[in-house]
Parts: C-alpha cells; sequence; structure tokens
C-alpha cells in the first residue's frame, strides 16, 4: 500500500536526506558527493516535505517552499517577469521531486501528485512553480505542468522552469485526481445518486403527493403530529423553535448546554430575548437529574430546551430522563435533534418542539429544515418566515426545491433498516485501534465519535486529505480543542473505513507519540 504525509520526525528527515543524495548527487550529478551519503537542502529548516510511504518504507518526496527569493528565482531572475500577475498572487515553489528507483512506478507519482495537489490547494496557493529536469520531461506535463522559460543548467543536469496554475488543476485536473476521495464529515453527505424533480413547480399536483410522501415520512420516523419544511438550515429551524416559545409568551425557560451546540442556542435565546436560566456543564459531561429536578421544583419553568446529539463531543444527552422529569412538573420539553433524526430511533411524542435537518444522518442533501410538534402553532406577529403557523397550513406557503424534497423522500425510503446500518457502521468504527485509543468518553449516539489526538498526531487531518480522506477538524471549536470526529453516514463508509485502518496502522508506527 502506498500513502503520504507530511514529514514531521527526525527518522523521516533522515530518509529524505539519503534520498535527495542518491537523486541528485549520485544520479542527477548536481552536487558533490560526500562520505554521509546524506544531502540537506540548504532550504531545510524552511521547506515542507510530502513523503510517500510503501508501508513503513519512504520511497518518494518532494519540497513545498513560499519565502523568496524562489531558488527558481535564481536560475531565471524573478519568475513575475514570465508569468502572468493573475497566476502570481501566492506562489509557491516545488522542488526536490524524487522517488527510489525500485519504486519509480505510476501509482507512486500518482499519489505523490494527488498529495502536492491536496496541499497546494489547501494552502490557496495560485501557482506552483518548479525546476524539472528534462530526464522527467514527460511526468511533469502529466502532472499538469507546463513549461514557462527558457531551460536552464548545465547540459548533464538541465532544468525546465514550469508552473501548475491553480485555475489548471481546476479545470482539468482537480474532478480525476480526487475522484475516490471521501469523508467522514457528520454532514453534509455525499451523494451517488442522479439530483431529479429540478424542474417541478412547488404549486403543482406532482410536489404536493411528493411533499406528503416526504412529510409521511417524517412523521412515521418521529411519531410527532406536525411537521414543518422550511429551506435553510438547523440553525434557521432552532431560531423557529426559539420565535415559537416567544410568540407564545411561554414564560422563563430553562436551557441546558454541554457543548459548542449548546452554547448557540444559548446565544440564539438572548438574541431572542426569551427569560431562560442555564444549567452548563463541560463539554461532553452528562446533566445530573438530581440537579434538573431540584431546579423544575424550585424555578417555576414552563419549558426546557436541550441539545440531543452534542455534535461537538459526540455526546448523546438523555432524553428518557428529561422526558419523565418534565412529565412530572408538567415543563414543555423541546429539542435540537439535528445530529440525531434518522441516526437512531426516538420518539417525539412527548416533545413541544423538535428541530432535525435533511442533511445529517437520513443521507440526504443539506438544504431543508424541519421542525416538529405536537399540535398547532398558534397565531403570532412573529416575523413571516421565522412563523411556525405559516409553515401548518395545508398548502406550501414559500417556494420549496423539489429536488430537495425529492431527495429527502427518497432517503427516507431507507427506513428502519438504516438505523441497523449505521449502528453497524458505529461498532465498526469503534473497534478501529485509533478510535479506541483516543475517544471521548462520554454517551455516544450511533453516527459520530470524536477523538481527542496526543501532540505527535496533530497533523493527522492534514495527512489523511493527502490520501484522499477527510476527517471533521477544521470547524473552529474542535481546532481549539484538538478534536477530530468520525461519522459513519457517508454512503461510502465501508470503503473508506478499510482505508483509514490500513493508513492509521501504518501511522502510528512511524509518527514519534
Amino acid at each position: 500500500m502506498y500513502w503520504c504525509k507530511i514529514a514531521q520526525t527526525q527518522a523521516e528527515f533522515d530518509a529524505i536526506a539519503k534520498l535527495n543524495y542518491a537523486t541528485f548527487v549520485e544520479e542527477i550529478p548536481q552536487h558533490e558527493p560526500n562520505e554521509s551519503k546524506r544531502k540537506i537542502d540548504r532550504f531545510h529548516t524552511e521547506n515542507t516535505y510530502l513523503v510517500v510511504y510503501k508501508k513503513t518504507e519512504l520511497v518518494g518526496m518532494l519540497a513545498f517552499r513560499d519565502q523568496r527569493p524562489f531558488s527558481i528565482d535564481e536560475k531565471i531572475g524573478a519568475v513575475e517577469n514570465y508569468l502572468e500577475e493573475d497566476i502570481c498572487e501566492k506562489l509557491c515553489e516545488i522542488r526536490l521531486l524524487a522517488v527510489n528507483k525500485k519504486y519509480r512506478t505510476g501509482r507512486v507519482f500518482l499519489k505523490l501528485a494527488q498529495a502536492l495537489y491536496s496541499f497546494a490547494y489547501e494552502k490557496g496557493y495560485s501557482a506552483a512553480v518548479i525546476s524539472g529536469t528534462t530526464l522527467e520531461e514527460k511526468m511533469y506535463k502529466q502532472m499538469g505542468f507546463t513549461q514557462f522559460a527558457p531551460a536552464v543548467g548545465a547540459e548533464e543536469a538541465k532544468f525546465l522552469p514550469m508552473v501548475l496554475t491553480r485555475q489548471q488543476f481546476e479545470r482539468s485536473l482537480q474532478q480525476r485526481l480526487t475522484k475516490g476521495s471521501s469523508t467522514f464529515y457528520p454532514g453534509p453527505v455525499k451523494q451517488l445518486g442522479d439530483i431529479t424533480h429540478s424542474d417541478i413547480s412547488h404549486r403543482s399536483l406532482t410536489f404536493q403527493a411528493l411533499f406528503q410522501r416526504m412529510r409521511k415520512g417524517l412523521l412515521q420516523i418521529s411519531q410527532a403530529n406536525y411537521v414543518a419544511t422550511l429551506v435553510g438550515t438547523g440553525t434557521l429551524a432552532n431560531d423557529v423553535l426559539l420565535g415559537q416559545l416567544k410568540g407564545q409568551n411561554l414564560g422563563r425557560g430553562l436551557i441546558l448546554s454541554n457543548g459548542e451546540f449548546g452554547e448557540r442556542l444559548i446565544e440564539q435565546s438572548k438574541q431572542w430575548s426569551l427569560a431562560f436560566d442555564t444549567i452548563q456543564n463541560s463539554w461532553g459531561d452528562p446533566f445530573d437529574p438530581k440537579i434538573i429536578e431540584e431546579r423544575l421544583e424550585t424555578g417555576g419553568y414552563s419549558w426546557l430546551l436541550f441539545v440531543h446529539g452534542e455534535t461537538s463531543t459526540g455526546t448523546c444527552n438523555d432524553m428518557e430522563m428529561l422526558v419523565n422529569l418534565t412529565k412530572e412538573f408538567d415543563v414543555k420539553l423541546c429539542a435540537d435533534c439535528i445530529s440525531t433524526f434518522g441516526a437512531m430511533p426516538f420518539s417525539l411524542e412527548d416533545f413541544y418542539l423538535a428541530t432535525a435537518v435533511s442533511g445529517k444522518a437520513i443521507g440526504a442533501m443539506s438544504g431543508l429544515a424541519f421542525v416538529f410538534s405536537q399540535g398547532l402553532a398558534e397565531p403570532s406577529t412573529l416575523p413571516v418566515y421565522v412563523n411556525l403557523a405559516n409553515y401548518q397550513r395545508e398548502h406550501v406557503p414559500f417556494t420549496i426545491p423539489s429536488a430537495l424534497v425529492a431527495n429527502v423522500e427518497k432517503a427516507l425510503q431507507a427506513y428502519p433498516e438504516r438505523f441497523e446500518l449505521l449502528q453497524e457502521r458505529f461498532q465498526a468504527l469503534q473497534r478501529l485501534p485509533i478510535v479506541g485509543k483516543y475517544k471521548l468518553q462520554t454517551p455516544r449516539y450511533p453516527m459520530i465519535i470524536t477523538l481527542k489526538l496526543p501532540r505527535a498526531f496533530q497533523g493527522l487531518c492534514m495527512d489523511l486529505k493527502l490520501n484522499g480522506l477527510y476527517l471533521h477538524g477544521d470547524s473552529l471549536y474542535l481546532r481549539q480543542k484538538n478534536f477530530v470526529q468520525i461519522a459513519v453516514i457517508q454512503p461510502d463508509f465501508e470503503a473508506a473505513l478499510m482505508q483509514l485502518k490500513e493508513i492509521t496502522f501504518y501511522y502510528e508506527q512511524i509518527v514519534e507519540i
């Protein structure tokens, strides 16, 4: 198996020096021989090295550098003299492209090319320049590079100034080189099938039939009496929920928070000028039933709001406990079920209001938000678009893309079997060695697992991107806590998990923990 990473250990830098010597001293006579048979690049401390492994053997490399002057500047003058202005917005130089002679196959160069594009694209470079040896001109052209200045250097070691622009990559290479990529995101969900019904009016009888089938499927899974469908995100759905609490003048409430999305509910509630108190736990810490019971008994609350599946930590908060407590004290129970709806079977029959979206566990496209209720909303003076009563009429009040409705209706056909599928995937994920070592010990739901990686693994997300695997770790709230997440809802999960298992097996052997 070939795979890529960014070099970070001393052992890797030593292997790079050996390969550098073998390629640019012994094979291409650019530098004088030495007894150590190692060549440390003069820009070593400024370089970022992308390396290719065959299992645990380093077999190829290239170096990125974006500090000026470039090596190629010293040969031909400033590259800006040869390139168009827009290409030069953010340049980098690629150097020291080298592969062990035993492994000079198309697979190795393809891996290097994929890693090169992933890294350069992620960093936002407008173009990459390279001094390509004439011996490998064909390979560079296959990678998308084009010559932009005359060849330079001695006859026995001649080099071509070449460039690969971001536009060239997007136009002709991106689809081919990222075709096999997979994500472990908790949303959006990759769609493998065709997008249909895009030409159907939301006023047509065809749409009405499609919309009713979708609603029926949603109500069947949720066991709610009503569902309102909005075009938007989970944040909009939660705003509609909070607006309903405000518009009905229900009095003081209690909000529970033990993660990023509980904190967001608190901030949104402040924007609505709701009267409420909070129970705020550390991220991932479960709520104590005794504390909630005491607060409900003495606080005079009319409603309670919580996040069922706290995506930021993968924590599943105890729904049954809260149902029982709010029934006991006659408090209206409301929930953000955005991450759990469709991930596990549960009933919303005891909830006053609850929210969900299309682009999470049910596996449909992002773009639709849902607000579930047991009763019809009373008329209020809330703004039109966030007024729940407007969405509970017989007719559709606003434009809803038919393609999104059709996509959700099709996704719902996978239930109830999808519950079992996600559970099986979740169990398989938990058997991954890296998950067993670094997962957060919180009550979890079968959609996502959060890892807190050791310092030596802080480059794992970027290294996996070089191999076409995308973990969920780019959100600011995750980066701040050094959390990485793996979700099980993507359609190609099984194949991606096998690749992840293999790479992390070798990764742990190479990285110094």
